[in-house]
């Protein structure tokens, strides 16, 4: 997971050099700019779709489902104890830290699909950062790629993780 990330970064602080963002360039545009040069509202959001759904799918068959699943029913048992013990302090500093060690455990769990994800979405980032730079778009007459971006990958996430049943 670490190798992951460090390998994003050197990508992301490496793409301003021209071979590396030309080599980028070469596997990207052929894909990519058909369906945006083609409709930038409807390339886009089949592209953000497309992302969402690879990213869905990499995160319900690359972690433990049932794990995930019973750390957040206890999450949940937690803080409905710690509503009913709010003026027990002891017994809320005993919950918070059982919380605390379902929290580490959680994000243990759902880290590993970013080892899967954390390159082709650096990529995708810097590319699209390329080509609005050279292709100004606003969505809805307002929104730059990245705002409408992240609020349709936020909103058709929840759809997929929904239709998917994903934890």
């Amino acid at each position: 997971m670490f190798l992951a990330l460090i390998v994003s970064m050197v990508i992301a602080s490496a793409w301003s050099n021209p071979p590396v963002s030309a080599f980028f360039h070469k596997i990207l545009d052929p894909a990519l700019d058909p369906l945006l040069n083609w409709n930038v509202f409807w390339g886009m959001t089949l592209i953000v779709f497309i992302l969402t759904l690879v990213m869905t799918f990499v995160q319900k068959y690359g972690t433990d489902q049932e794990t995930l699943r019973y750390i957040k029913k206890e999450q949940k048992r937690i803080q409905s104890d710690m509503k009913k013990y709010k003026e027990h302090p002891e017994k809320l500093m005993q919950l918070n830290k059982e919380q605390m060690e379902f929290m580490g455990k959680m994000f243990k769990l759902s880290m590993g699909s970013i080892v899967y994800t954390a390159v082709p979405f650096v990529l995708l980032i810097r590319w699209f950062g390329d080509y609005f730079a050279t292709n100004e778009f606003l969505f809805f007459g307002f929104m730059t790629w990245f705002w409408f971006y992240l609020l349709a990958s936020i909103i058709l996430s929840s759809i997929l993780r929904k239709i998917f049943d994903v934890a």
